[in-house]
């Protein structure tokens, strides 16, 4: 967790315009809600020498990101940004329910526009940020931390990579699953095998395993194991076969198959859920490993983890070693509004909102 506590410290260095590749459409106001682009050109015939301000917050508990990118969208699409007065916590930064995260002051004309934009990336990048904290808290519930892999690539547009990487990053996830996940923040993308590679070589998880071996003898040994519904059995072949070598197994049963080891044991059916991948399954292959010595292979599991299945596994001590998570960390559960809570340096917002300073926030030059 140190690497998360030192973002949350702010020792990240905020990214710049030269990280974003926006749309130059920005500027015209095509991503912008008509109305902020309506009250823009009113503003210019009645109002164009205001001062408003205006503040950004959420309603939950959460691990703030965005901000970088939000600073950036105003640098390069306000109107004479250089008149902004930009206030802002940084990316990482905890934040509380209703707390403010960001303030802008300057002519409403100048940025007003972007609202909504601003809403959006703040919203969608601490969402995620904050799943994925949440779920690298929930590996660590047994004492040990896990590491966690961000594999969100097939859930969302592949547009949002990106920044959703970086967000994941910010959250705490160690790996992410393509290079353009890991773009903003400078490393390469991670993985070994998908199913298909092992379906090449007709099932013969020893084969594929052996040309992975040589097409990328540089890279960790990890091996998809559950592609014959077997995971035990394949295990075992590949450590006896790879010894040393083989540095982890990965685990991806589906979740409407029952692995072989509980047809083949009964026994100990009647009690839990079997299908997919379980703690019972877990600790039975680690077991398995261990008993024949090979106590360095790591296991990897994957397939439908969320925050609440990893603390059931990390509350029962199963034997994982690392986390694969995809769909989950990408729900939005943090949701941004701005508001115009200053006019001309008075209060004034509609009822119910109220300018909230907070000592927290930054300027930003």
């Amino acid at each position: 967790m140190k690497e998360i506590e030192l973002k949350m410290q702010g020792k990240i260095k905020r990214l710049t315009n030269n990280t974003f590749k926006f749309d130059e459409r920005v500027k015209d106001g095509w991503f912008s809600a008509v109305y902020f682009l309506k009250t823009r050109e009113i503003t210019k015939r009645f109002k164009s020498d205001n001062i408003v301000t205006m503040q950004f917050f959420q309603r939950n508990h959460a691990v703030l990101c965005g901000t970088d990118e939000a600073i950036a969208l105003l640098k390069k699409f306000a109107d004479e940004p250089e008149n902004l007065e930009i206030y802002s916590l940084k990316d990482g930064d905890q934040i509380s329910p209703f707390e403010t995260v960001l303030t802008i002051k300057g002519k409403y004309q100048h940025f007003g526009y972007l609202e909504g934009i601003i809403d959006g990336i703040l919203s969608r990048r601490t969402s995620v940020a904050t799943n994925v904290y949440n779920v690298v808290k929930a590996a660590a519930l047994s004492g040990r931390q896990k590491s966690v892999i961000f594999m969100g690539d097939r859930d969302d547009h592949f547009t949002q990579q990106a920044g959703d990487g970086y967000a994941a990053f910010i959250g705490g996830a160690t790996a992410q699953a393509t290079h353009a996940m890991n773009e903003w923040w400078g490393k390469q993308g991670m993985g070994t095998m998908p199913h298909a590679l092992i379906q090449l070589f007709n099932g013969d998880i020893v084969e594929a395993t052996k040309a992975y071996r040589e097409t990328f003898p540089e890279d960790e040994l990890i091996s998809l194991v559950d592609y014959n519904n077997d995971v035990i059995t394949d295990s075992l072949k590949l450590a006896r076969e790879f010894k040393d070598e083989l540095k982890g197994v990965r685990v991806d049963t589906s979740r409407t198959l029952i692995d072989k080891y509980f047809l083949r044991n009964q026994h100990v059916l009647g009690t839990f859920d079997p299908r997919g991948v379980n703690p019972t399954l877990i600790f039975a292959l680690r077991n398995a490993l261990d008993k024949e010595g090979f106590q360095h292979v790591k296991i990897v599991v994957s397939g439908g983890f969320n925050e609440k299945r990893i603390s059931e596994f990390e509350t029962l001590g199963a034997p994982v070693d690392m986390y694969g998570v995809g769909s989950s960390l990408l729900n939005i559960t943090s949701g941004f509004t701005g508001d115009c809570v200053l006019l001309n340096g008075e209060h004034c917002a509609k009822t119910g909102r109220k300018f909230r300073p907070n000592p927290r926030l930054e300027k930003v030059e």
